[in-house]
């Protein structure tokens, strides 16, 4: 059996375990530089705000409702879901970290009552953390997604678990759920589907093998084979990232070429600070940068360059060097630019590769990495590289505190 645990409306659910008042009224969060709604509670759902909308096109409804608004709190978002799954591993010897609200758990072996024990994970992360979570369970990962949903669906009849134990379960399941909200299906594959006529997730178990193969080759068949209640999709371990991207859409358009560096070294130093933290090197990496896609044609302009570096490093100050020597060439004056990106690619793990005779990061630049790297964990951005001098901010007009992570921001009770 496998377990599918995923925390409710997550960011609204922070945002609501350090402000009581938001209970029971309508909350969004917004994307980067406050554009769109990126989470909603279900009383923001209720009024009619779709995931996406634009914030600015739906300010006029956010008033009319006395929406709650707030631009997204990553750093408390980050800390909370850490503090969510340290609790959820202990329920299980193997748990996958699906993304920031989610996770499976494996129970195979467990002889307990399935109901029972995910209401107690629900109750433990409920008053440890503040934050509301759905359990679903099954017999495979794809029917404890399906579990998960009807979990969420109907609160009040399944208490926030949904154990889906039996076969007859299982079918009635797939018949209430379209083929469009399988996990892993999506859009485009749900239209080919429904040219031959499948409609459910029940319509897609019954399709001959060979034809799921054609549509969706050998990771399609395993989902129907999951669906089937034959396990086919197994727990996966935590992965190295074999490729590492930094990228913005700009708060305001850039016409300088000193913004458009600031903006790469900024990139840069983020990046190489997942690099170390990893302890992975960089052989490869891409800077683009381009104007607004709604421009008028005569002013729109993007361009992007990969390179392979002379050695891999992971050194901030090499890795910037190479950076803006990129966009040195890229730049075109009378632009305005309105977003940018560095991706390091090709990675090596710092201890699984050969030393050029010739060409190699500086040695020096290690400890110096590693100091940098030590004073900006106790002290959040103490340190910057040369030419970072941070003064480019994302438009978060209506940020949150950082409850859990800034000691400077920490909750205040008036007694």
């Amino acid at each position: 059996m496998y377990a599918l645990v995923d925390c409710n409306n997550f960011y609204c659910s922070c945002e609501r375990v350090f402000n009581p008042e938001l209970m029971n009224r309508p909350v969004v969060v917004l994307s980067n530089n406050d554009g769109c709604v990126i989470a909603r509670s279900n009383e923001a759902k209720a009024v009619g705000i779709p995931m996406g909308a634009p914030a600015f096109e739906y300010e006029q409804l956010f008033r009319r409702y006395n929406v709650q608004v707030y631009s997204a709190n990553f750093a408390l978002y980050g800390d909370m879901s850490r503090r969510v799954m340290s609790i959820l591993a202990q329920y299980s010897p193997l748990q996958e970290v699906y993304s920031i609200d989610e996770c499976f758990l494996s129970l195979s072996g467990m002889n307990v009552n399935l109901a029972d024990y995910g209401r107690k994970m629900c109750a433990q992360v409920l008053r440890w953390t503040g934050v509301p979570i759905s359990v679903g369970m099954a017999p495979t990962k794809s029917l404890a997604k399906v579990a998960n949903r009807i979990a969420k669906k109907f609160p009040e009849r399944c208490r926030g678990v949904h154990v889906m134990d039996t076969e007859e379960l299982r079918i009635k399941a797939l018949k209430w759920l379209p083929i469009e909200d399988v996990w892993g299906v999506g859009r485009r594959y749900a239209k080919k589907l429904m040219t031959v006529g499948v409609r459910t997730a029940y319509d897609f178990t019954l399709l001959p093998e060979s034809t799921v193969r054609s549509l969706m080759t050998i990771v399609g068949l395993n989902l129907q084979r999951d669906l089937k209640g034959i396990p086919s999709i197994e727990m996966e371990l935590p992965q190295l990232k074999q490729s590492i991207a930094t990228t913005r859409t700009f708060e305001q358009k850039y016409f300088d070429f000193a913004n458009v560096k600031e903006r790469i070294v900024a990139f840069t130093t983020i990046g190489a600070e997942k690099l170390r933290k990893q302890r992975s090197m960089c052989r490869a990496m891409m800077v683009f940068i381009e104007t607004s896609r709604f421009e008028e044609p005569l002013y729109l302009y993007a361009n992007s360059e990969k390179i392979k570096l002379p050695y891999p490093t992971q050194s901030t100050l090499e890795l910037i060097e190479f950076a803006v020597s990129v966009v040195k060439k890229m730049f075109r004056p009378g632009y305005g630019y309105k977003r940018a990106g560095v991706i390091l690619f090709d990675l090596v793990q710092e201890n699984h590769y050969q030393p050029s005779l010739f060409f190699n990061s500086n040695p020096k630049h290690a400890k110096l990495m590693g100091a940098i790297d030590k004073l900006n964990a106790k002290y959040p951005n103490a340190v910057h590289s040369a030419g970072f001098a941070k003064k480019h901010k994302m438009k978060q007009e209506r940020l949150s505190r950082k409850f859990t992570t800034d000691i400077n921001e920490l909750l205040e009770i008036q007694l």
